[in-house]
């Protein structure tokens, strides 16, 4: 399975400068497109996404659609620790895998 990020050249570059080769250059005119491609593609098990895009350029029904994929993971970057990689992975699987033993 591949990591994949979708966004503008901007958000997109210091994915690809850490090594991330599946990219999706994306603005607000082709957006939901170009999300429906990375999440169609059966490579694509965890695509990174700016918070902020996700929000302002999917309408409301089917951003709710989109958070709740399993395959691909869908990681909204930044925009609060509401959307951080932690709180996905309990979703998705169910199990909190960064919990101490202790706690």
């Amino acid at each position: 399975m591949d990591i994949a990020v979708i966004g503008s050249d901007e958000f997109t570059l210091g994915f690809r400068l850490a090594g991330i080769r599946k990219v999706f250059i994306a603005d607000k005119d082709n957006y939901q497109e170009k999300l429906q491609e990375a999440i169609s593609d059966a490579n694509v098990g965890i695509l990174a996404a700016s918070a902020k895009d996700l929000q302002e350029f999917l309408p409301t029904n089917y951003r709710m659609k989109v958070m709740e994929s399993i395959s691909p993971v869908i990681v909204p970057v930044g925009g609060g620790s509401k959307n951080d990689l932690r709180e996905r992975v309990k979703q998705v699987i169910g199990v909190d895998l960064y919990k101490a033993e202790d706690e």
